[in-house]
């Protein structure tokens, strides 16, 4: 997708565009689609030890990438890109690997991420009993898988799928060393063993291995999988920017970067018209790109799948439909703190937290309800009364933006906050992915380094600090391409 801009703002046009085609595999991947207003393309990135030609990537490129062992192929990043016609923004909406979701053509419920593999792994099966070779068992059950996790995520979104772009792990090394490295912040210094993410605090500039490594890093991380995302849609936001905005594709070197990364990594569906869609994205810019997350209700346990992420589908659908057409009707306005009636209970073990967090709201206009204690949560949750969302959303926003939920149990006009192991006060607003914070000059390799153009999640400059993060950071605002966002 990003190397199809190379057409039109460069002068290499044709020959460009043939050198491309001739080498990008492609696959029958994608049904009928219902016509709406944008164009949906399905962004997957698959942990695949394999080029995009199936070829088995040798062992020094594993060992540089730090990939271990297949243990499947696993889809563990799913993006939804929506480009309204109009062609002017786009918004990137992350689906994560884990949640639980009744996947189609009755596999049962199960995370999102399986969805390819069961449906790979079942048809191979039946293709090998039959006595098929291996390359029809191989080509067919890939086919199956990618059909599958399609299906599973157009009865999750509610929107049909108009095209399927897939990157393997090479591609994400192979990419940020076409483009020069892309630079991303951290609030805080990472080492975590298991991706090789081993990185100091503050604007740095990655590419390579250590680019993979930035993006599938889930332990050690507050929320696991979820903030796992922020780091995937803040490396997102930053290519955006290095590709559309620092002069990348008039750069014929690069431009020879991207389409051997792409020749190598990249799986289209075989209706993608790449020009066409390259002449249609004219009007893109970094920063009218954005990076959300779909609302998830939170942790849960599943005894065939382990963890997941508990999901109301109904909640998804209208939040994609809304991504690219707000709702026609004016909002109603939430109402005042006075007629709320707010429940604090401590799910996070810190003592005294629901009842200074209760005064808070006290000063805040809010009648104080019951305090007390609750079993220990890892993630915060404002619950509403049926008819309630207004006055939810209100005091989830005086928090710094906390999920909000419905129960119906709860009466008219009271609102109920738990209070998770994530909370670390109403400092900043939440709404998906992680708080922006204090950015400043990296030491690596001996050397300072400091990026441009750092910002918060407001899109402000931030002064440089040494003020460490916070050991539970809340979710941050959706990033915006053509930012670089300083993320815990």
């Amino acid at each position: 997708m990003i190397s199809a801009l190379v057409f039109c703002v460069t002068g290499y046009g044709w020959t460009t565009f043939r050198d491309l085609h001739q080498g990008l595999t492609t696959a029958n991947v994608i049904g009928a689609a219902a016509p709406d207003k944008a164009t949906d393309i399905l962004l997957v990135g698959l942990d695949s030890r394999t080029d995009a030609h199936d070829n088995p990537l040798p062992r020094q490129v594993l060992a540089q990438l730090r990939a271990g062992d297949n243990e499947g192929e696993l889809t563990d990043t799913m993006i939804l890109v929506r480009i309204p016609n109009d062609g002017r923004h786009a918004v990137a909406i992350s689906l994560p690997r884990d949640l639980y979701v009744e996947l189609p053509d009755g596999y049962g419920k199960h995370k999102l991420n399986s969805a390819f593999t069961r449906a790979k792994s079942a048809t191979a099966e039946r293709l090998v009993a039959q006595g098929a070779d291996p390359a029809t068992v191989r080509a067919e059950s890939t086919a199956a898988g990618r059909k599958e996790l399609l299906e599973a995520v157009k009865d999750l979104t509610g929107v049909g799928i108009d095209h399927y772009a897939e990157i393997n792990l090479l591609g994400f090394a192979l990419l940020t060393d076409a483009v020069g490295g892309v630079p991303v912040c951290l609030r805080a210094p990472v080492h975590d063993r298991f991706s090789g993410a081993d990185f100091p605090s503050g604007p740095q500039l990655i590419s390579g291995p250590d680019a993979l490594a930035f993006v599938r890093q889930r332990h050690g991380l507050p929320r696991g999988d979820l903030d796992r995302i922020v780091r995937q849609q803040a490396y997102m936001a930053s290519l955006a920017n290095k590709i559309l905005t620092a002069g990348t594709l008039a750069n014929p070197s690069r431009i020879r970067q991207l389409i051997n990364a792409a020749q190598q990594s990249l799986v289209l569906d075989d209706g993608f018209d790449v020009l066409d869609f390259a002449s249609r994205m004219q009007g893109l810019t970094a920063g009218n790109v954005a990076f959300e997350t779909v609302p998830v209700l939170g942790d849960g346990d599943s005894e065939t799948d382990g963890s997941v992420l508990t999901v109301d589908p109904e909640a998804v659908r209208t939040f994609v439909a809304q991504a690219v057409e707000p709702p026609a009707s004016a909002p109603v306005a939430p109402p005042a703190a006075a007629a709320i009636t707010v429940e604090v209970f401590n799910a996070a073990t810190v003592a005294g937290l629901a009842k200074s967090v209760s005064e808070q709201l006290t000063g805040q206009g809010f009648i104080q309800g019951t305090v007390g204690n609750s079993r220990a949560r890892a993630a915060s949750v404002v619950r509403y009364p049926p008819g309630g969302a207004n006055a939810g959303r209100l005091v989830a926003d005086t928090l710094g933006g906390l999920p909000i939920e419905e129960d119906s149990d709860l009466g008219a006009g009271t609102v109920r906050v738990y209070l998770g192991k994530d909370y670390s006060g109403p400092s900043r607003r939440r709404i998906g992915g992680a708080s922006p914070g204090p950015v400043g000059t990296a030491q690596a390799s001996g050397a300072a380094r400091t990026i441009p153009d750092v910002a918060d999640g407001e899109g402000t400059s931030v002064a440089a600090s040494s003020t460490p993060a916070p050991a539970n950071p809340p979710p941050r605002p959706a990033m915006i391409g053509g930012k670089v966002p300083c993320i815990s």
